[in-house]
């Protein structure tokens, strides 16, 4: 078989790390900033424990970063996916409500959640720290 330019499996998963890593941690950098007393608002408001809501920093700051680099790429999104869950449920409680725009309220944090999904499947590629 000769080179095919278009079959790039290596490059495709740097650029899903790479977009996941970096869209997560703008999230991530705003809480950081400007605090997480809506995100503990909605922990409580759950009826769950307060100090739940600090995990938001592992989903949100420290998975994207191993993400990015391909350090244990599969097991930080894993924590996303589980950030990813929770955040649906606590913001939209699945609900099937569409945005002014038309689509399903959720789906922002929906294509997070598949794209860890994605990273688990597919892993780091050869570009990353350690590569799998």
């Amino acid at each position: 078989k000769g080179y095919n330019m278009f079959n790039q499996p290596d490059l495709a998963k740097l650029l899903l790390r790479i977009s996941l890593g970096i869209l997560i941690l703008f999230h991530g950098v705003h809480k950081l900033i400007h605090g997480i007393a809506p995100v503990k608002a909605m922990v409580n408001s759950a009826g769950l424990p307060e100090f739940f809501s600090y995990g938001v920093y592992m989903g949100e700051l420290i998975a994207p970063l191993f993400i990015i680099l391909g350090l244990y790429a599969r097991i930080a999104a894993g924590v996303l996916v589980v950030n990813m869950l929770t955040a649906i449920y606590l913001a939209y409680g699945f609900s099937m409500t569409m945005s002014k725009h038309g689509g399903l309220s959720w789906e922002t944090p929906l294509l997070y959640l598949v794209m860890s999904i994605l990273v688990i499947l597919l892993g780091s590629g050869k570009y990353a720290v350690n590569s799998k």
